[in-house]
């Protein structure tokens, strides 16, 4: 029996192929649909109402999702995000919420809930997240993207982790964690490039993306030319 799912062509630039039964559906960002069966339709959904809409805008994903409904008869859809970088499934069995950054959400099946929380002021304001990021709840199988690879972390309860927040991708909604200061003065902090971090407290496992936008969005301004 073929997978219900299958992530291709590595960790650069994968797509996402996702076989539909009969009259079966799957939602997805808006755009990430590349090819699909003749036996699937696609519309635009608002889930959630106006303020679900609003919240998806705030924390940097579409005011829609499309959904892929196969309604007469069995077919797949092939999805993928705008940049190039992994693809990860993280299944949900409804006993954990997990956040996740600003555009790391590419598809879910049908009993996944895709919301968003307010962080606090600090929060919001320099952990480079925002004030409102994604939740994913629910039962399920979720899709995520990331820059670059992903790398996750297990952490024992009391054991700590410090990550740079522009590499995050996901994190339990329950697990502790505070921003600091990544080096001891200004002038470090200057010097090395490196600003505010986020300390994660287990349990409870932390996914990561091995490149930072913000830094990736730079070195693609430095090598282009300049007219």
């Amino acid at each position: 029996m073929l997978p219900k799912y299958e992530i291709l062509y590595g960790d650069t630039f994968p797509v996402l192929r996702y076989r539909l039964d009969a009259g079966e559906t799957i939602k997805a960002e808006s755009d990430a649909m590349v090819a699909m069966s003749p036996t699937v339709d696609v519309e635009g959904k608002l889930e959630g109402g106006i303020l679900g809409g609003l919240g998806r805008l705030f924390s940097g994903e579409s005011f829609f999702f499309q959904t892929m409904n196969a309604k007469r008869g069995p077919g797949e859809v092939i999805l993928a995000p705008p940049a190039p970088g992994s693809i990860m499934a993280l299944g949900l069995d409804g006993s954990r919420e997990y956040s996740v950054q600003k555009g790391g959400f590419l598809a879910a099946t049908p009993g996944i809930q895709v919301g968003t929380r307010a962080q606090n002021i600090a929060k919001g304001l320099f952990s480079k997240l925002g004030f409102f990021i994604l939740k994913m709840s629910g039962t399920g199988t979720v899709f995520l993207n990331a820059l670059g690879c992903i790398h996750n972390f297990i952490l024992n309860p009391g054991e700590e982790i410090i990550v740079d927040n522009g590499h995050l991708v996901a994190w339990p909604t329950d697990m502790r964690y505070t921003l600091r200061k990544a080096t001891k003065g200004l002038v470090s902090m200057v010097t090395s490039g490196e600003g505010l971090v986020c300390r994660f407290e287990g349990p409870g496992q932390i996914f990561i993306q091995t490149r930072n936008p913000t830094a990736y969005a730079a070195w693609t301004r430095s090598i282009l030319p300049k007219w």
